[in-house]
């Protein structure tokens, strides 16, 4: 209760401390953005998966949730205008390292960090992909969207379009991010929500890789995937079922049926110019796929249903 009423007082005084920015910036200034530039500058011990999970909410409440996952050795926090002993009765209960984090207006010197900060790596995937988002607008698809454009899908639903002249046809523009040798600009991993409804694999499927976009597959080139990778450019395809309890005749029609949906990803994959990794929630399950194909790069998660 003292933690939420702080909050609430910290949002306010956010409100009343800022002066009122015209229409265009406002339309300028993303709120996410600016959150995510502002943790940048913060060490995070958790890669800063929590920051990029939370940075559409308001600056307090991104601190008070993502608050145990900084690196409390390398910072230091100073109320250096005492406005947490004084605007906020529950300063002692939240901490004054919270407090002076989520106010409104950090003063110089408040808030100290022991050496080099490096930008958390989900943090700078983050801000990479913004600025490819609006760098390349026509061609980006949304952090967050359900929509891929694609010339393939504009072509099947305009099949009798006649073909332009040798010569006359339109240049595509320069893709968002590198697609490899094919040129194509749907090489773009495009962020979706997580296909079903099956909490256990999608947990695997966020915290294993780890998932650059946490409760999100990615779409690559048409194909779903369960997670690109933060930091390394790998698409991931999870398996979470209770294979090993399987009696054989089943595990040999399970095999044949990964096997063959997995050349298709991996097929997807090295013609955009990523890595292809299986993750396996056992050695059993690991050990029958390498036996059918000894290609695929198969790891084991060791995620439980």
């Amino acid at each position: 209760m003292h933690l939420r009423a702080g909050i609430a007082l910290l949002l306010f005084l956010s409100a009343c401390a800022t002066s009122a920015p015209s229409p265009a910036a406002r339309a300028a200034r993303n709120p996410r953005h600016a959150n995510l530039q502002r943790a940048a500058t913060l060490p995070w011990s958790d890669r800063g998966r929590c920051v990029v999970r939370e940075a559409s909410q308001p600056w307090p409440v991104l601190v008070e949730r993502c608050y145990p996952a900084l690196d409390h050795d390398r910072i230091e926090f100073h109320d250096t205008e005492g406005r947490c002993a004084v605007a906020s009765a529950d300063a002692a209960a939240v901490g004054v390292g919270f407090c002076v984090l989520a106010a409104p207006e950090i003063a110089v010197g408040a808030v100290i960090v022991l050496g080099v900060v490096v930008v958390a790596a989900a943090i700078k995937e983050e801000l990479d992909a913004y600025e490819f988002r609006h760098a390349y607008p026509e061609e980006a698809g949304t952090s967050r969207g359900t929509k891929v454009a694609s010339r393939e899908a504009e072509a099947q639903r305009s099949p009798r379009l006649k073909p332009q002249p040798a010569g006359q046809s339109r240049q595509p523009p320069v893709p968002p991010v590198p697609v490899g040798q094919t040129g194509r600009a749907s090489c773009e991993p495009v962020p979706v929500p997580h296909a079903g409804e099956d909490d256990a694999h999608n947990e695997c499927a966020d915290e294993f890789p780890p998932n650059r976009y946490p409760g999100m597959d990615v779409l690559v080139d048409g194909v779903r995937f369960d997670a690109l990778q933060v930091g390394v450019p790998k698409l991931w395809e999870i398996k979470t079922h209770q294979f090993d309890t399987y009696n054989d005749f089943v595990q040999e029609r399970e095999i044949a049926k990964e096997v063959k949906q997995l050349t298709k990803e991996r097929r997807a994959a090295t013609a955009c110019g990523y890595g292809f990794v299986v993750g396996v929630s056992t050695q059993v399950h690991k050990d029958a796929l390498q036996q059918a194909d000894q290609s695929l790069n198969v790891v084991v998660t060791g995620c439980k249903r």
